[in-house]
């Protein structure tokens, strides 16, 4: 039997057997080539914050789970290459979707989103992709790197590692969401931190302005953004 969309959850996104073997490839080929994690833990992740971050600024019900259900599938486009990622993401993710009997006007809209994700080639278009934008940028955190051997550690490597710990915080009366880290100065400086990361927390400001908020960045208890 088909489902309609208000059956969909995104947990039940995540056990689909497209979506996990997409998912574990694009994560094998990401892994092959020396990136960070990007496997169902990152996805799971982004999908829950997502929601939080729509969830804690009042909007609706329906808004809430397409973004969850963007965030469970926006990065199934490393599978086939890591240069466009969100447009390939977001026609096979427009694929599944039809097949789960997602109607079409939701279909497009997670479609947007995952198409727009990406910093090099996108921008927040609507709610459900600034929500998308600013779960998957602020997923910086220890347990995403994969090489153990810090001497070789590249710079993508060091600045993940770097961090020991990170919070997103969502204030509605203030209009305000936050991105609290804590940086390890011995792994990455500051300033390493921000050369690699200042593209994807510019992305992150502009995105949460179209949600009608700041973004605000501290690391180590200082304002940085």
């Amino acid at each position: 039997m088909i489902k309609r969309q208000a059956e969909l959850e995104y947990k039940e996104i995540l056990k689909n057997e497209e979506v996990r073997e997409f998912l574990r490839k694009g994560n094998e080929n990401l892994g092959v080539l020396g990136y960070t994690d990007h496997s169902e833990k990152h996805c799971a992740i982004v999908s829950k914050r997502a929601g939080l971050i729509l969830s804690k600024l009042g909007y609706s019900e329906h808004e809430i789970k397409l973004a969850q259900i963007a965030g469970a599938i926006h990065d199934i486009g490393n599978a086939v290459n890591r240069k466009n990622h969100g447009e390939y993401g977001a026609v096979l993710a427009y694929s599944i979707l039809e097949k789960l009997g997602m109607p079409l006007q939701d279909r497009v809209i997670v479609a947007s989103a995952i198409g727009n994700h990406d910093e090099s080639t996108g921008g927040a278009v609507n709610a459900v992709s600034a929500a998308l934008i600013l779960a998957d940028k602020t997923d910086v955190r220890r347990n995403r790197v994969r090489n153990k051997d810090k001497a070789s550690f590249d710079k993508h490597d060091r600045v993940n590692y770097a961090v020991t710990n990170a919070a997103v915080k969502v204030n509605a009366q203030k209009h305000l969401i936050t991105l609290n880290l804590q940086i390890d100065e011995e792994i990455c400086t500051m300033y390493g931190y921000f050369e690699i990361l200042l593209g994807r927390m510019m992305m992150c400001r502009k995105a949460a302005e179209l949600l009608g908020t700041r973004f605000k960045l501290t690391a180590n208890g200082s304002k940085v953004l």
